[in-house]
């Protein structure tokens, strides 16, 4: 891969990493609700979880779409069914400190999971492995995998700490409520582009 390539790679990897997208308005969420540390098993989920994704994509799972042609329409309404369910979980967490039912953030597995679900995961996945490692050589998909796994964690930590200093915002009930509410919207939200 020729640094040109790998420039591009980069940047690819950056923008699609940074830009909201279900992953980082879960974990602005999780910042503001439960703060960086609760939130690191959801962080290492997402980054963990994606960086094997773009890998078995590349190795071949790309392929699964050819073969089965109704997959990737099941895939979006599972997909769709799945984020529903976050956006709701979203909007009735509970306030920092409370033990109210619900006000637990996600685990590690279940954010390393929700990647085989996530519209925009898949989307960036394949777009990778199409534009940067087209002949989907061991070598190439190798590289791709590393620049979104280097990429990747620093990008979603930004949406960690920005939802972090959200807390003193959000310290009144009804703001929090209200901030809470948006982000399930705007997760929701996400699902346009995939279904539409």
């Amino acid at each position: 891969m020729s640094i040109d390539v790998l420039i591009a790679l980069s940047v690819f990897a950056l923008v699609s990493s940074i830009t909201p997208g279900p992953n980082n308005l879960m974990l602005l969420a999780s910042g503001a609700n439960f703060g960086f540390t609760r939130s690191l098993p959801h962080m290492m989920g997402v980054a963990i979880g994606f960086t094997l994704m773009v890998f078995l994509v590349g190795v071949g799972l790309i392929g699964l779409f050819d073969l089965i042609p109704y997959s990737y329409e099941a895939l979006k309404i599972f997909s769709a069914i799945y984020l529903c369910w976050l956006a709701w979980k979203i909007a009735n967490s509970a306030a920092p400190g409370s033990e109210k039912s619900g006000g637990r953030p996600i685990t590690f597995l279940q954010a390393a999971l929700f990647q085989w679900v996530n519209p925009k995961a898949w989307s960036m996945a394949l777009t990778a492995i199409a534009l940067y490692a087209p002949d989907r050589s061991l070598t190439a998909v190798f590289m791709v995998t590393i620049v979104f796994g280097m990429v990747n964690f620093p990008s979603i930590s930004f949406w960690t700490l920005l939802g972090l200093k959200m807390r003193a915002l959000l310290s009144n009930a009804a703001r929090l409520k209200a901030f809470n509410y948006t982000m399930a919207i705007a997760l929701v939200a996400t699902l346009y582009p995939v279904l539409f």
